[in-house]
């Protein structure tokens, strides 16, 4: 255990699985931390998360109103009609005062910073999604191996969002 603290994180594997606007931001503030301290950093967008690079529908994430406990609502009241539009206008409305960019953009400063884009091939043929649906900006797709393989080496560490 003593050896791993030593060690420096040379490159963090970022997987985004739902495209919700908190999972996405998340993700794309950890991967654009990571760039700004010298750390390679790529993500994998895989099942729903590939929403987040559908050129259809990144401008158009919700928060997650339903079943949300950091939302604090009872679940009967997060489903009511609106709420999630609420939801999502409110913390665009935060981030936006923080200077936060919106999701295309972003995508577009982490590839500039080096940030390497993935999607899964696998989702994309079950959700029988093309390579046109999809951001300019990705590196390509890969498969569940290939991402493993770019895994490789010490310093790495992945992340499930």
């Amino acid at each position: 255990m003593e050896n791993a603290k030593n060690k420096p994180v040379k490159k963090m594997m970022l997987i985004l699985s739902k495209a919700t606007i908190e999972n996405v931001y998340a993700c794309f503030i950890l991967a654009n931390g990571a760039r700004m301290e010298g750390i390679e950093s790529e993500i994998f967008f895989t099942f729903f998360g590939l929403e987040a690079i559908q050129l259809k529908k990144l401008n158009n994430l919700h928060v997650a109103t339903v079943g949300n406990p950091a939302m604090h609502l009872p679940t009967m009241l997060g489903g009511l009609p609106g709420m999630e539009a609420i939801a999502t206008k409110m913390m665009k409305s935060e981030m936006e005062k923080l200077d936060i960019p919106p999701v295309e953009e972003f995508l577009e400063i982490l590839s500039a910073s080096g940030t390497k884009l993935w999607a899964c091939k696998l989702a994309m043929d079950m959700f029988k999604i093309k390579e046109e649906d999809l951001i300019n900006d990705l590196d390509g797709v890969l498969t569940v191996g290939g991402f493993y393989e770019r895994a490789e080496g010490e310093g790495t560490h992945l992340l499930f969002i």
